[in-house]
């Protein structure tokens, strides 16, 4: 925007509470803080490098002309060119919150304007308003199943769309961690508990070192969002989407997707609790079938948790800081894997009990759900509801889709995470594939079953499922009922609780 306009020039007499000099906004840059103030109608909500001004029907980010350890905003150029960047990274994912970049200047007659013909003092991010009771970390309330498929799916997308970059993992992590145990000793966190994590941190990094390097080689390292927590998430056209994404430090956004997960897994787990970050976790892996991010869980999470120790202990909330602490040495600590494989005719609850068991399984976030269905969708691009033409479930296909289930249990197990196997299993070999790549972890081999007629009113009402089998395709398979074999029959009818009982079997295994 080049031409002054009434709406972008400070009203004479405009009268706001609003005293820069009270704030933490650096001298330099009041006049230009007292003039966007008047523009809003109120002062701005401060960060410690930005001062955000919330309109009516705009919103004008100002970048604080600081220096700290991590960036330098004293530069003028410096403040353009990265609310120019932030505009760029976050454009994509949330259209039409993101409008423009216009210079604040200063006209003939002395006073300060947006975009007008005189020379630039400063630079705002103009940006849409958006409800406070629509940013994520304030509204856990409406995180319901549905809207975390839709976060996790946002997520998916924003990942699938950023190409690949070249890093030494191993090393950027080192990185990390010596300075988040710097920052945590800074702001009073020291002490036998954080050097520990310290020690655990490095160890659990050196033993991934061929992972990360693996994962850079795979293509899993890209330029991501790098502050993916709840905060930086909001509704946006009725939607969940990803916006902020951090834009002064290439380096320190280039990193692992599931790294950059991590942070909104972490964010869910001690926020809003343990099922929503499963949920969000196996979601984002029914999309993406990126089975092996699982092993750099443990680090990611910890380290996630980490920065908000530190943060937390800077604003003087250290209650709240030594209860991240004390979860960073605990993502780190190994807990018990298990492969749970559920099998049974369609409509016997396979997935329902899946879902119900995962969060409690395994180390954080709980158990990755590894489904037929899922995998078979992922195959031909697709999300789980969206429906497959009848060619799909050829045998050939079939035998593509057991493959890949084969591996992702493999690859879940090997990664030091639970895995739930949710397949029909009719065929022994499809039984005796699960058992297989669950190698040397601790397997259990689950049935469920249900009177028919509970199978078909369940299946005929099925909605917004990954399955797409029908009464007729059930009636087939009852006619080749299996049965349980060797594996634990269940009985999942009305009245009974297949939850607890298949519960009750995995803690009979686990000592």
């Amino acid at each position: 925007m080049t031409a002054r306009s009434s709406s972008a020039t400070a009203p004479a007499g405009a009268s706001v509470r609003f005293t820069p000099d009270r704030l933490s906004i650096p001298e330099e840059q009041r006049e230009v803080a007292a003039f966007l103030a008047r523009l809003a109608g109120h002062g701005p909500i401060e960060t410690h490098i930005s001062a955000v001004f919330v309109g009516a029907d705009t919103v004008w980010k100002l970048k604080k002309a600081v220096r700290l350890p991590f960036l330098d905003f004293t530069p003028l150029g410096e403040r353009r060119r990265t609310a120019v960047r932030e505009m760029e990274l976050n454009a994509a994912h949330a259209p039409g919150m993101y409008r423009d970049v216009v210079a604040v200047t200063r006209e003939a007659d002395g006073g300060l304007a947006l975009g007008g013909a005189g020379a630039a003092v400063d630079y705002v991010l103009r940006v849409a308003p958006v409800p406070a009771g629509d940013f994520l970390d304030v509204a856990p309330e409406r995180l319901t199943g549905p809207v975390l498929d839709a976060l996790a799916d946002a997520v998916a997308a924003m990942h699938a769309a950023l190409p690949a970059a070249v890093k030494d993992q191993a090393a950027g992590l080192l990185r990390i961690a010596e300075g988040n145990h710097e920052s945590a000793v800074a702001a009073g966190l020291g002490g036998a508990e954080a050097d520990a994590w310290l020690v655990a941190m490095r160890a659990a990094i050196g033993a991934r070192t061929a992972w990360l390097v693996a994962r850079g080689e795979a293509g899993f390292v890209r330029r991501a969002h790098g502050d993916l927590h709840l905060g930086n998430l909001c509704f946006w056209q009725g939607r969940p989407v990803p916006f902020d994404a951090l834009e002064f430090d290439e380096d320190m956004a280039t990193i692992d997707v599931a790294y950059d997960l991590a942070f909104l897994l972490m964010d869910l787990d001690v926020r809003v609790g343990r099922a929503a970050a499963n949920r969000v976790m196996n979601r984002y892996l029914a999309r993406t079938g990126d089975w092996e991010m699982v092993r750099g869980l443990p680090v990611f999470l910890s380290m996630r948790a980490m920065v908000r120790a530190h943060v937390e202990a800077r604003g003087g909330r250290m209650e709240v800081a030594r209860d991240y602490l004390a979860r960073a040495g605990t993502y780190l600590r190994p807990g018990t894997p298990v492969v749970v494989a559920i099998g049974g005719l369609q409509g016997s609850g396979k997935s329902t009990v899946a879902r119900a068991l995962a969060p409690d399984l395994g180390p954080a976030p709980g158990a990755v759900v590894v489904r037929s269905d899922e995998i078979r969708k992922i195959q031909h691009g697709l999300a789980p509801e969206e429906k497959l033409p009848a060619a799909a479930y050829s045998p050939e296909a079939s035998r593509r889709v057991f493959a890949a289930m084969e591996a992702a249990i493999a690859a879940v197990a090997g990664g030091g995470q639970a895995a739930i196997a949710d397949a029909t299993f009719m065929s022994p070999e499809h039984r005796a594939m699960a058992a297989r790549a669950a190698g040397t972890v601790l397997f259990l081999g689950v049935w469920l079953q249900a009177p028919l007629a509970e199978l078909e009113a369940r299946v005929a009402g099925r909605v917004g499922d990954a399955s797409d089998a029908d009464v007729a395709v059930l009636r087939r398979a009852a006619e080749a009922d299996p049965g349980a074999g060797d594996w634990l029959a269940v009985e999942a009818g009305a009245g009974a609780d297949p939850v607890g009982a298949v519960r009750q079997a995995i803690d009979s295994i686990i000592v």
